[in-house]
C-alpha cells in the first residue's frame, strides 16, 4: 500500500510539472498545449511501446514446444496471479536479464534472455518470472510508460520554453514570471521530472518483488536470483540496452556502477534482497 500511495503522489508531481511548464510557455493556452502533447504521447506509448521494445531487443516469441519449461512456469504463475497468460519471448543475448511489457494483462508479454536461463536454477528462474508477472498484474508497465512519457513531454516543453524565452522575449505575467524564471524552471523541471520518474520506477520494483515472492511462494528464490543477476549484468552488460528502456528490466542492464543511486531506475540490489529475506516463506 505504501508503494502504491507513493506512486500516486509522484505521478501527481509529474502532472503538476507538466502543467506548469505549459503555463511558462504560453499561459493558459500553453497548459492546454501541454495536456494535448502528453495525451498524444501517452496514446502512442499505450498502443505501440510493447512492440517497439520487443523488436528493439530482437525478442523472438517461442511456443510451448520450443520452451516447455519456460511456458509451464509462466502458465502456473499467471493462474496464481489470476491474469491471462502473457506471450513468452526469448532475447538472444548472453546478458542475464528479463522484462515484461504490454499495455494491460490481456495484452502482455514476458521476455527472458538466453543468458538468464543458463545461470539460474529452475527455482530462481521461477522467482524472476514471478516478479515479471507481478509487474503485469500490478499494471506497472502502464504506470512506468505514463511516467516516462510525461517526463519526456516535460523535457520537450522545457526546450520550447528556453527557446521562447531567449528568442521570443516573452515577459508577461500570464507566461509565468519573466524570462529569467522561465529559463531557470526550464532547467530545473526536466531534472526534477527525471528524478520523479526514477523514484516511481524504484517504487514499482519493490512492489513487484513483493508480489513475485507471494506468487512463487518463495521469497528466497528471487533473492538468490537477484544476487546472481547483478553480478552477471555487470560482467556481461547488454550491448543494445538504452537508458529509455533500462527501467523495464529486473536488474539494470547498463554499465555504470559508479553512478549515484539517486539517478538509478532500480533500487539497490542489497536493499531488495534484504526486504525479500525479511519476508516469511509462503
Amino acid at each position: 500500500m505504501e508503494n502504491k500511495i507513493k506512486t500516486f503522489l509522484l505521478l501527481g508531481g509529474l502532472t503538476l510539472f507538466l502543467v506548469f511548464m505549459g503555463k511558462l510557455i504560453g499561459g493558459r493556452s500553453g497548459m492546454y498545449i501541454a495536456f494535448i502533447l502528453a495525451l498524444g504521447m501517452n496514446f502512442f506509448s499505450y498502443w505501440f511501446s510493447d512492440k517497439i521494445v520487443l523488436r528493439m531487443y530482437g525478442a523472438q516469441e517461442v511456443s510451448p514446444a520450443e520452451a516447455p519449461e519456460l511456458h509451464r512456469m509462466v502458465d502456473d504463475l499467471s493462474r496464481e496471479a489470476g491474469i491471462p497468460k502473457p506471450k513468452v519471448y526469448i532475447i538472444p543475448d548472453d546478458s542475464p536479464n528479463a522484462f515484461a511489457t504490454g499495455r494491460n494483462p490481456e495484452h502482455a508479454a514476458v521476455a527472458a534472455t538466453s543468458g538468464i536461463m543458463r545461470i539460474l536454477t529452475p527455482e530462481e528462474l521461477k522467482g524472476v518470472l514471478a516478479h515479471e508477472i507481478g509487474h503485469v498484474r500490478n499494471r506497472d508497465i502502464l504506470i512506468s510508460t505514463i511516467a516516462a512519457t510525461m517526463a519526456g513531454a516535460i523535457m520537450i516543453l522545457a526546450d520550447m520554453a528556453r527557446f521562447a524565452a531567449i528568442f521570443g522575449g516573452r515577459d508577461d505575467e500570464d507566461s509565468g514570471g519573466g524570462i529569467i524564471g522561465v529559463i531557470v524552471m526550464s532547467i530545473v523541471a526536466p531534472l526534477a521530472a527525471m528524478l520523479i520518474q526514477m523514484a516511481i520506477s524504484r517504487s514499482r520494483e519493490y512492489l513487484a518483488d513483493e508480489t513475485g515472492a507471494h506468487l512463487a511462494h518463495n521469497p528466497m528464490s528471487l533473492a538468490s536470483a537477484l544476487s546472481k543477476l547483478e553480478r552477471g549484468a555487470e560482467q556481461r552488460p547488454m550491448d543494445h540496452a538504452t537508458p529509455a528502456t533500462a527501467h523495464m528490466f529486473i536488474v539494470n542492464p547498463l554499465t555504470g556502477g559508479s553512478l549515484l543511486r539517486l539517478f538509478s531506475t532500480h533500487p539497490p540490489i542489497e536493499e531488495r534482497i534484504a526486504r525479500l529475506r525479511a519476508m516469511r516463506s509462503y
